[in-house]
């Protein structure tokens, strides 16, 4: 293990830089989200939440896949290059960490996404412990750890370098063959900590005391796993649940584990670039195709953006869920539904919002 002091990190930024994307915490007009750091940017990771997640440096929220030139009455059809430059992502906490294990289950089985496939095979994570979660975190009701970001059996091999800040210092733990490159680059700014295995230790304690004090963590998924399909799509708390929706799609954009996109083309000019973007299940228009859509009501797509959560992607990925408990929907939802509502709903049996 090594560590770094607070105030020698820009230094260990500009020498990540040198050779690679660096890709972290930036805060600017008061938010703080992930982004393609440069020198004299305002680097923000000790910022619990961002906006965002790192997501995006995986799953961009746009991205070309081809473009169509033509030139006469000949059609030439250019492949967007896939991702072959290095970079890091620094400061993932250990619940976007989890996001991306969950994304691997979906865009690296067959057939891969290749776009996908070279960011990963390019990308570094940087993961750091959280220093003091917040009342709407509930990371640890699907089994990950804000103390340890390399703790959570899902994430192993995911999470290349673990990181904590305590008393004004950055410890550095490497954990897989890119994170010793990665440490191996820098290791001129890092000093051995060996020694200092307590102070983490300490840390880790003082945060699993403060999860245990949070109000959501002993939230029960008793009754929510792959084989609740029939009991949880019936049941007639989603009519009285779902009423307040206002479709905005705001939790789905904040979500570290939304995977939901739409390909769309575009007349450049000069060509029509085809491109992706994500899309949301809260949509009216989601999956639109020319005899209208499978889903006709609010009702239908909001039950649909938690069944998947909680019912049909543990189904097909060995009972893993596809939320991390990062809280950001409990956060930005403007009519305060979220996860958390709907599974204390469910708990109740009875439909009435939990206030």
């Amino acid at each position: 293990m090594y560590k770094i002091e607070k105030e020698n990190l820009e230094a260990l930024f500009r020498k990540i830089a040198e050779s690679q994307d660096l890709i972290l915490p930036i805060k600017k007009a008061g938010q703080t989200n992930f982004g393609l750091w440069n020198e004299g940017e305002e680097a923000d990771i000790e910022t619990l939440k961002t906006v965002k997640s790192g997501k995006d440096a995986f799953f961009p929220q746009s991205e070309t896949l081809y473009t169509c030139v033509r030139d006469g009455k000949k059609l030439t059809v250019e492949p967007e290059e896939l991702r072959s430059r290095p970079f890091v992502v620094f400061g993932m906490k250990a619940c976007d960490v989890k996001g991306v294990a969950v994304l691997d289950k979906v865009f690296l089985a067959d057939p891969v996404d290749t776009f996908y496939a070279a960011r990963r095979d390019h990308g570094t994570i940087v993961a750091m412990a959280c220093h003091e979660p917040e009342e709407s975190c509930f990371c640890k009701v699907f089994g990950t750890d804000a103390a340890d970001p390399e703790a959570d059996a899902d994430v192993k091999g995911i999470v290349d370098v673990a990181a904590w800040m305590v008393e004004g210092s950055l410890y550095w733990k490497a954990l897989t063959e890119k994170g010793e490159v990665l440490t191996e680059a820098v290791k001129e700014l890092l000093t051995p900590a060996d020694g200092d295995q307590a102070k983490v230790d300490a840390e880790k304690e003082a945060i699993h005391n403060i999860v245990e004090k949070l109000p959501y963590t002993h939230l029960s998924l008793e009754g929510w796993d792959g084989n609740a399909t029939d009991a949880k799509f019936n049941s007639p708390v989603w009519e009285t649940l779902y009423k307040p929706c206002l479709a905005c799609g705001t939790c789905t954009f904040v979500c570290p584990t939304c995977q939901c996109y739409d390909i769309k083309d575009y007349d450049t000019g000069h060509g029509v670039k085809r491109y992706r973007c994500w899309d949301s299940c809260m949509y009216s228009d989601f999956t639109m195709m020319a005899h209208g859509n499978n889903r006709t009501s609010q009702m239908q797509r909001f039950r649909q953006r938690f069944m998947h959560k909680l019912v049909y992607y543990p189904l097909n990925n060995d009972g893993m869920f596809s939320c991390v408990g990062c809280g950001r929907c409990v956060e930005k939802c403007p009519e305060s539904l979220n996860i958390v509502k709907v599974i204390k709903a469910f708990e109740k049996q009875g439909g009435e919002k939990n206030e």
